[in-house]
């Protein structure tokens, strides 16, 4: 497949992975003419009505003058993709570039007639989808922009797949053939179908490795202990809803039985389909092992074993031949070195993990890359969950090991829209496209929240088992991001429960506004001082005294909660006198019976050496009356948000079964614990409500999108990545209307004059040397210099303070008006993604640290925040007498930034240094702009699966 073409050597970057409609993989490539005899055998498996709607008449067979068409390509003006499984042709699509006439034609023609054929028993997969959105990428690469197709019209399968699909398109009807033709720029509506099609395809998949109706697992021993037999048995004995085998190439020829589970020694002796096979071979012989499994229908695997990237450069190769080979099935993988997955639906109940004990049903999914704080994860839920079936519980569990294939982003596509589901916990390594986690990370926070916490996030250690994107910002900033995206962002596994249990168990609040009220004053005044350090706004405690008695904490909780003045309420109790489990029991259902009465406020309960009160509120909430329980425990939702990148995707609406469930008052051993996770529900709440309303993106009429592009591609074509000089910077900022004063080299006194002559005075002269640029402070800028006289006295100044003008690298530029010096900076960061700063330029910022961060595409709300967000934005709105500047010329300035670096992944570093914002209007007086060739993983473009 690396044969050349007439025009063009073949381009390996168009290959791709892609999931289907029904969860399952194929591989899209080019044609190449060592295609042939696929293609032909192709075709005889296409039904003779297929063929008809393709070709307009019968067509038995290609001839062999068909066959060398439709297999040689100059990737140009004539490209053919194939959808594959197990290496053979499922459907083809290609286009052939057309004049206005309608006949082939060579660029600069910008139209291309295409067609596609899809396989009868793959057809509805959604093959013909991505094959279009993949087609349509190429198409635009080679400078095409509108696709035409000809359709019959009884062909309604093929002329949905072009409706559907989003674009721009008109429709007219000829000589008996439909004709349409659309436009393949990218429109909100054809973005919106991208990712709704992505998202059902990715969830479906993962729904088909967690909702299995028969799993095998392969490599389980006859003797008692080891990986395979531990899985077994965990399976059975979790009551596991499906069909269950053991599979062991090592077993007797008369073994039928183990454990009680049906045995065999391949999985090809199983007559019945095996949807899940869970593989705890050495991984030597997992090859074989998936080979087989996909020779049999398997429809996903679940790679416990180790040896893989976790082990050193070997077994990372061995890593990526293994995904390799799973896709040419169409399966797909969680692992290798996995833990394994849980679901606790009562209609599946599955533990395919290491996890002895099956966790309690609840409404909290869990996602690990790490087995052991993965087991920590599900063992302190337990504990906190005082042994009762609800909220606390776990929905589904997956742990991915290595990550080499089924992710963090695939596994929130599945909880999206899972009705089991009402909070995400993720405790996560790395981030392998942090362009789609934050955008998946919006939409899911915008439904339930997410809450995550980060290993390795300083970079000092890498994790075994799959590379970590090293990010330049510092952790403070990408947290600060992240929670941009709707992301709960906390620093440990301990917070991550707290927090979890919180959000599962009580509705938002409202505001910021907490009550306090308890039996002893010390822990209320402590609980007050943790509201004042999460930025919380606590009312003055009240002290019951411990002489209260359970009566009297219900009366005061229900008082608290009627107050319009409360937005939640912290109780903190310490032991009373007397009996403590009755006083545990008492207590805890008195807080009950007064939460449910006012059901719209979150309650918690601070309690100090009171180790039974935990339990008691859960069995206290177990057993209230159902009437109690009307508040719906998703009050959080009264705020919907239609993400930017979703405009045509509603939200799930809550589950039914959400409205009926306990509402569980969450316990805390220390106020400080107990507050924090108060805190994060207030910031995310305050994140539901202002992501109600995003913002827009603005479209600019003067932005020249194309230009640009053939600009870029241009300027790559002579090398991986380069930093443009200063003539190529302005060009192509001035695409996106983004104008930089014209700054001129000066390398001797006459050539300094000459200059200025040229752009007329006043004029300014400026050392541009790395260790003095933007550097007014150390005197390298001149300003003002109003004739010649002036402009050649500081050019002496300069090289006598600072050493020769080849050393200064001195030039001069126009004058600007007077104001307040920012700068602008957007750059690719490998962790978070595309990232958009401001501040203002000098010690403000790169002494202070004083930058606002916002993820790239901005919204025009959101550049209004981020030049008000900074602490010296007072400088900017007329601060001490001074004058206001034009802030909104500097919000039009970001958005044009955050546009350029959006539409041209290749833009992976911009910095505008100093932007001069006046009375009015603004100067951008030093600029520069690096190029690279975008990464393979950069969330842009078709659906694509991670490349290994």
């Amino acid at each position: 497949m690396q044969s050349a073409s007439d025009r063009h050597e073949y381009p390996a970057h168009w290959e791709a992975d892609v999931v289907l409609r029904d969860g399952g993989t194929a591989r899209i490539r080019p044609i190449t003419v060592d295609d042939a005899e696929r293609l032909v055998s192709f075709y005889e498996q296409v039904s003779d009505e297929s063929k008809y709607y393709r070709f307009f008449a019968p067509y038995p067979r290609l001839s062999a003058k068909d066959v060398h068409r439709f297999t040689h390509h100059d990737f140009v003006d004539r490209v053919g993709l194939a959808a594959t499984v197990g290496g053979e042709f499922i459907a083809t699509v290609r286009y052939d570039r057309i004049g206005a006439d309608g006949m082939p034609a060579s660029a600069p023609a910008d139209e291309a007639e295409v067609a596609f054929l899809v396989q009868d028993a793959h057809q509805g997969r959604g093959v013909a989808s991505a094959l279009l959105e993949h087609i349509g990428a190429v198409a635009r690469e080679r400078d095409i922009r509108r696709f035409a197709a000809e359709v019959l019209p009884a062909n309604n399968k093929m002329i949905k797949v072009f409706t559907d699909a989003g674009y721009t398109q008109k429709r007219s009807f000829e000589d008996g053939v439909v004709r349409l033709e659309f436009d393949l720029e990218p429109t909100d509506r054809s973005l919106a179908v991208q990712y709704a099609r992505e998202q059902r395809a990715e969830a479906h998949s993962v729904r088909r490795l967690l909702v299995p109706g028969s799993v095998a697992v392969i490599g389980a021993g006859r003797s008692p202990g080891g990986v395979g037999r531990g899985v077994l048995g965990n399976i059975r004995d979790a009551g596991f809803t499906g069909r269950l085998y053991a599979v062991n190439k090592a077993f007797p020829q008369d073994l039928k039985e183990l454990d009680g589970v049906l045995a065999h020694r391949s999985v090809r002796d199983i007559e019945e389909q095996v949807d899940l096979a869970v593989v705890a071979v050495p991984a030597d012989h997992v090859l074989d092992v998936v080979t087989e499994c996909g020779e049999h229908g398997v429809q996903g695997l679940v790679v416990l074993s180790a040896g893989y990237a976790e082990s050193g450069p070997d077994g990372r190769e061995r890593q990526r031949e293994l995904v390799r080979h799973a896709r040419t099935y169409g399966m797909r993988i969680i692992g290798p070195n996995a833990f394994g997955i849980i679901n606790t639906a009562a209609d599946v109940r599955l533990n395919a993990s290491l996890a002895p004990e099956m966790p309690r049903p609840g409404r909290i999914g869990l996602f690990a890359q790490s087995g052991a704080i993965g087991i920590a994860l599900l063992s302190r839920l337990h504990r906190r969950g005082g042994g009762v079936t609800g909220d606390t519980g776990v929905s589904t569990f997956v742990s991915s090991g290595n990550r080499a294939d089924v992710s963090g982003n695939d596994v929130l596509q599945y909880w999206y829209d899972d009705p089991d589901t009402d909070v995400v916990l993720m405790y996560l390594e790395s981030i392998g496209n942090p362009r789609k986690f934050t955008r998946l990370a919006r939409r899911t926070a915008a439904a339930k929240p997410l809450v995550v916490v980060q290993g390795a996030r300083h970079g000092g250690a890498a994790p075994q088992g799959h590379t970590v994107r090293v990010t330049r910002l510092p952790h403070t900033t990408v947290s600060a991001l992240l929670r941009q995206a709707g992301v709960i962002r906390v620093d440990t596994i301990t917070e991550l429960v707290d927090t979890g249990l919180l959000l599962a168990r009580q509705p938002l609040p409202a505001g910021p506004r907490v009550a306090i009220l308890g039996n002893s004053e010390s822990l209320g005044l402590l609980t007050y001082d943790a509201c004042l350090s999460e930025g919380l706004r606590p009312l003055p405690p009240l002290d019951l005294t411990t002489a209260a008695s359970a009566a009297d904490f219900h009366e005061a909780l229900a008082r608290a909660l009627a107050d319009e003045t409360c937005d939640a309420v912290v109780v903190t109790a310490i032991p009373a006198i007397g009996d403590a489990t009755t006083g545990d029991a008492e207590l805890a259902q008195a807080l009950s019976s007064a939460a449910e009465r006012v059901p719209g406020k979150p309650v918690l309960v601070v309690h100090v050496e009171l180790g039974g009160l935990a339990e008691a509120l859960s069995a206290a909430a177990s057993t209230a009356p159902q009437a109690d329980r009307a508040a719906p425990r998703t009050a959080g939702r009264a705020h919907p948000f239609r993400p930017l990148d979703f405009p045509a995707d509603p939200l799930p609406e809550p589950s039914d079964t959400a409205a009926g469930t306990p509402r569980l008052i969450p316990a805390y051993p220390a106020a400080e614990r107990a507050v924090r996770a108060l805190g994060e529900a207030v910031k995310y709440s305050q994140w539901r409500r202002e992501a109600a309303e995003p913002g827009k993106v603005p479209e600019y009429e003067d932005i020249d999108e194309r230009g640009a592009a053939q600009l870029i591609d241009g300027l790559l074509a002579r090398g991986q990545g380069l930093t443009l000089g200063t003539d190529e910077t302005c060009d192509l900022l001035g695409k996106y209307g983004i104008q930089v004063h014209r700054a001129l080299h000066a390398p001797t006194p006459d050539a300094a004059a000459e200059a200025a002559r040229t752009l007329g005075y006043p004029v300014a002269l400026k050392a541009t040397a790395p260790h003095l640029r933007h550097r007014a402070d150390l005197g390298g800028v001149r300003l003002d210099l109003a004739d010649e006289e002036q402009l050649r006295r500081a050019y002496t100044e300069l090289t006598e303070l600072f050493g020769r003008p080849e050393e200064l690298r001195p030039v001069v530029q126009s004058m600007a008006p007077r104001g307040v010096d920012t700068v602008v900076r957007a750059v690719i960061d490998p962790a978070a993604g595309a990232v958009l700063s401001f501040g203002l330029a000098g010690a403000a910022s790169q002494l202070l640290g004083d930058m606002a961060h916002r993820l790239i595409p901005v919204t025009d709300r959101e550049a209004t925040s981020i030049v008000r967000s900074i602490r010296t934005a007072p400088l900017l709105f007329g601060w001490r007498g001074s004058e206001p500047v034009d802030t909104p010329a500097l919000e039009e300035l970001l958005l044009r930034v955050s546009r350029l670096v959006d539409d041209h992944p290749e833009v992976v570093a911009v910095t505008l240094e100093p932007v001069v914002v006046a009375k009015h209007g603004l100067s951008v007086l030093g600029a520069s702009v690096r190029l690279a060739l975008p990464p393979a993983r950069d969330d842009l473009g078709p659906r694509t699966l991670p490349t290994y």
